[in-house]
């Protein structure tokens, strides 16, 4: 199963690098921003976690170390968290890189790019949008308007894409979507 799915990320990450190659005068990102790393849930299917695991058993036995930290400290914060959405740093930045970059997630994957989410019916913007990064030159704050008509028509929520064509394609068994904590801890 494994196998299929990293085939199939093969042909998606080509999909993204054309829809990157659309947008790429409204993308700011580059080697060393990790903006879109340090805060959020990252949601992960179950054969997204288990490749991510792949990656993480590949580490030096240093960073995964660092990750072991990153984690539990995390996991005793949300147990602490009154909120409704714990959001945090991944546990898997270190130093500002992502230390299993070949093994991400789709979220990981499509972060910076903006699309059109069909089953809400608008347009997603990364969150950078705000941080004066990508389509930042092109979104009015005040009015909340992207003005911009080349928004690809293609989702990219995880749920749309494992469940896509290309997806059913490889026969994937996606499995459960939660976030990347709920994989290593108790759920809130």
């Amino acid at each position: 199963m494994l196998t299929r799915y990293k085939n199939f990320l093969k042909e998606f990450d080509n999909i993204l690098k054309a829809i990157y190659e659309e947008q790429k005068q409204y993308i700011h990102c580059q080697k060393g921003c990790s903006k879109c790393c340090e805060k959020g849930e990252y949601p992960y299917s179950h054969i997204e976690f288990a490749y991510l695991t792949q990656g993480y058993i590949n580490l030096p036995q240093n960073t995964k170390i660092l990750v072991q930290q990153n984690i539990r400290n995390l996991l005793m914060d949300k147990k602490e968290f009154k909120g409704e959405r714990f959001e945090h740093k991944c546990p898997f930045l270190i130093n500002g890189e992502c230390c299993v970059y070949d093994y991400r997630g789709i979220i990981c994957r499509t972060f910076g790019l903006c699309y059109y989410d069909d089953i809400n019916g608008y347009v997603r913007l990364p969150d950078c949008v705000h941080k004066g990064l990508n389509y930042s030159d092109v979104y009015d704050e005040k009015t909340q308007t992207l003005n911009i008509s080349d928004v690809p028509k293609v989702n990219l929520r995880i749920d749309r894409v494992l469940s896509s064509e290309l997806a059913n394609s490889y026969d994937l068994e996606c499995g459960e979507i939660r976030p990347i904590l709920d994989w290593f801890g108790t759920k809130k």
